[in-house]
């Protein structure tokens, strides 16, 4: 069994400025920890651009017991083509609404599920309730797939997630109750991840990496990168294996003990993205 924790979504983002005033202004989440590198990574967290980039958590709370974003921006990359293989994250935030109208950002809404889009056009579906302050109001990622039963064969007969809901056309999976949710939905058509593609983040115990990577290689499933280990500038160096489901979305699984070192909120993180943000002269 793979004992997991939901922990990210990563999206690529062309508009440092305009994303940040989205995720601060309007869905009123908090910038975690900021990190620059010099040069791609060796796991393609941030695409396969070998460039100088960087990496910006945001949430409503720490990483140990929030599901968060990580918004990768690649300097000089102005442009990200989207696909339809991201549909979606839901949370529940009545207040979220109130600041995108006060912000003048528009409020869209599709089958009665209102939406806000970010900038690179990510939607953020908003539950119209209060956000709870006992638990986190990520709700759940939403992903198209192919086929469904192959996938939910993938996501919960091969990586344990649990299945909390099934329907024809969907499935809802996750590591736990009180985590956000991984639903699955077949568009019956090829799913397209074009250059805005994204990967999903768990944390598992460093012991059961092997055994993940050990199961992945049984059942010829895809392995992205091997087991290997990523250092972040003064900061906990992490173990990370990055799989392909079968629709090719990207799967991040990283050991828990050194993630929940390397994840701790850096107070300086707000004021570090605004001075890089400024300092960055890429898109002139």
């Amino acid at each position: 069994m793979v004992s997991g924790r939901a922990l990210h979504f990563v999206f690529k983002v062309a508009d440092r400025t305009l994303t940040a005033k989205f995720y601060r202004e309007v869905l009123g989440m908090k910038v975690l920890r900021h990190e620059e590198f010099s040069e791609g990574c060796e796991a393609a967290c941030n695409g396969p651009y070998a460039n100088r980039w960087s990496k910006t958590m945001v949430g409503y709370g720490p990483e140990e017991n929030h599901f968060v974003v990580e918004l990768t921006y690649n300097y000089g990359i102005t442009h990200y083509e989207q696909g339809n293989d991201f549909r979606g994250i839901t949370i529940q935030s009545s207040e979220a609404l109130k600041r995108a109208a006060a912000a003048n950002w528009p409020v869209k809404e599709s089958d009665g599920l209102k939406f806000v889009e970010a900038p690179g056009g990510y939607k953020f579906y908003i539950i119209d309730m209060p956000q709870p302050t006992d638990k986190d109001p990520v709700k759940q990622v939403s992903l198209a797939c192919s086929n469904l039963t192959r996938s939910v064969e993938y996501w919960n007969g091969l990586l344990n997630l649990k299945i909390y809901e099934k329907k024809d056309k969907s499935a809802v999976l996750g590591f736990a109750e009180d985590q956000a949710k991984l639903e699955l939905v077949d568009i019956g058509e090829p799913v397209n991840h074009a250059k805005a593609y994204g990967r999903i983040a768990f944390s598992c115990p460093f012991e059961e990496q092997p055994i993940i990577d050990e199961k992945v290689r049984k059942a010829n499933g895809k392995i992205l990168t091997p087991l290997i280990s990523l250092d972040t500038p003064g900061k906990a160096t992490v173990r990370v294996i990055i799989l392909a489901d079968p629709d090719d979305h990207e799967i991040c699984f990283v050991d828990d003990e050194s993630f929940r070192q390397l994840s701790q909120v850096d107070p300086n993180s707000d004021a570090d993205l605004d001075k890089y943000i400024k300092a960055d002269k890429s898109r002139a």
